[in-house]
C-alpha cells in the first residue's frame, strides 16, 4: 500500500511563487530579477509546527489571499525580526535602529484575509500549535503569562528583544549547511529550540494580569515606542506621551509593560545602551561622542550605566 506523502511546503508558499510566476523547489522560493530580489524558504514539520525564512525585497507591495482563512487555527505565531544577516545588505535604506527582536501573537491577533507582501522583509516567522505547547508544560502554579499565552483564548501580542542565545539559533537556521536528508529533522529540532527559549523568556515577566488587546491600541502603543525611540537623546515624560497616546497614564503603562516586558523608562534605557554600543562598535564614534549625542551630560553617570546594560565599561567595549 502506498504511503501518503505529507505535505512539507506551506500552501502561501506555492501561492506566492504563483503570484511571481514561478515555482517553489526544495522548499525554496527564489525572488524572480525582474520582480526583485532575495528569497522565501517554507517548512511545514507536521500538523504541531511550521516555519518560513523570508529574506527579500520586491520592487512593489503585493497581495494575497490567505489560504488558510476558514480553516480552525490554534496556531501562535512567532516572528523573528532584524536577525537575518542578509537585511542590511538587501535594504539599503533601511533604518539602522533595528534592534533584533520577535513578536508573539495568538492566534485571534492573527487572523487576516490577506496577507500583505511588504517590499522589504526579512523575518522568521514560526507558527505552533497552542494545544501542542500546552500539553508539553505544567504551568498551572505559575507565568500567568504563560498561562494566557498558551491558552490562546484571548488576543495577545509580546514583543521581546533576542538575546545572544536566541541570535545563535538563528544563525544556525541560515548558515549552516545541512544534507537534505536531514534538513526538514535539523530545522525542526532549532525552530522548537528557539520557541522553548522565547517561552524561557517570557516565563520571566512578572505580569499577574494580562488584558486583552485590540489593533487601535497596539499601533497607539508602537507609536508612543517609536515617538520615544526618535529622540534617545531625551528621556520619555509619560504624562506626555500619554496625551499623545490619547490615554491615560496608568493605561499607557500597563499596556507598555505587558507587550514589551519592561517600564517605559527601562525599555528606553535599554535601547539607549544598544544604540550607544552600536555606535562604539560599528560607527567608531568615541565615548564622549557616544555620551553627548545620547543626551548624558555627564560621562562618567553614561559609563556607569552603559556598565549596567552591557556588562563592561564603554572604552573597554570599544577595544573589544
Amino acid at each position: 500500500m502506498e504511503t501518503e506523502k505529507l505535505q512539507t511546503e506551506p500552501n502561501v508558499l506555492t501561492k506566492f511563487a504563483h503570484l511571481l510566476g514561478t515555482e517553489v523547489r526544495n522548499g525554496r522560493l527564489e525572488i524572480p530579477e525582474k520582480f526583485g530580489k532575495g528569497y522565501c524558504a517554507g517548512f511545514v514539520f507536521n500538523e504541531h509546527i511550521r516555519m518560513m525564512i523570508l529574506n527579500y525585497e520586491l520592487n512593489e507591495d503585493l497581495v494575497i489571499e490567505n489560504p488558510r482563512i476558514g480553516v480552525s487555527m490554534r496556531m501562535i505565531l512567532f516572528k523573528f525580526q532584524n536577525i537575518l544577516p542578509e537585511t542590511e545588505s538587501l535594504s539599503q535604506g533601511k533604518p539602522l535602529k533595528a534592534i533584533p527582536s520577535v513578536f508573539v501573537a495568538t492566534s485571534s491577533m492573527n487572523t487576516v484575509v490577506f496577507i500583505p507582501i511588504h517590499t522589504h522583509t526579512a523575518t522568521i516567522n514560526i507558527e505552533v500549535d497552542a494545544d501542542y505547547l500546552n500539553g508539553l508544560f505544567n504551568l498551572s502554579d505559575k507565568s500567568p503569562v504563560l498561562q494566557s499565552l498558551l491558552q490562546n483564548a484571548q488576543p495577545l501580542l509580546f514583543e521581546q528583544m533576542i538575546c545572544p542565545s536566541l541570535q545563535k539559533i538563528v544563525d544556525e537556521i541560515v548558515t549552516e549547511p545541512i544534507a537534505e536528508v536531514f534538513e526538514l529533522y535539523f530545522l525542526r529540532i532549532k525552530a522548537e529550540e528557539l520557541v522553548c527559549r522565547l517561552l524561557m523568556e517570557l516565563e520571566k515577566r512578572d505580569e499577574q494580569r494580562l488584558y486583552p488587546l485590540n489593533p487601535h491600541d497596539i499601533q497607539t502603543i508602537y507609536a508612543m515606542k517609536e515617538r520615544m525611540l526618535e529622540h534617545l537623546e531625551t528621556p520619555p515624560v509619560i504624562k506626555d506621551l500619554a496625551v499623545c497616546a490619547n490615554m491615560s497614564p496608568s493605561k499607557l503603562k500597563r499596556l507598555f509593560k505587558q507587550i514589551f516586558g519592561n517600564s517605559i523608562f527601562s525599555y528606553y534605557q535599554e535601547f539607549r545602551m544598544k544604540e550607544a554600543a552600536r555606535f562604539l562598535k560599528e560607527e567608531k564614534l568615541s565615548v564622549s561622542d557616544v555620551g553627548y549625542q545620547l543626551g548624558f551630560t555627564n560621562l562618567s553617570h553614561f559609563s556607569r550605566v552603559f556598565e549596567e546594560h552591557i556588562g563592561m565599561k564603554p572604552k573597554q567595549y570599544s577595544r573589544s
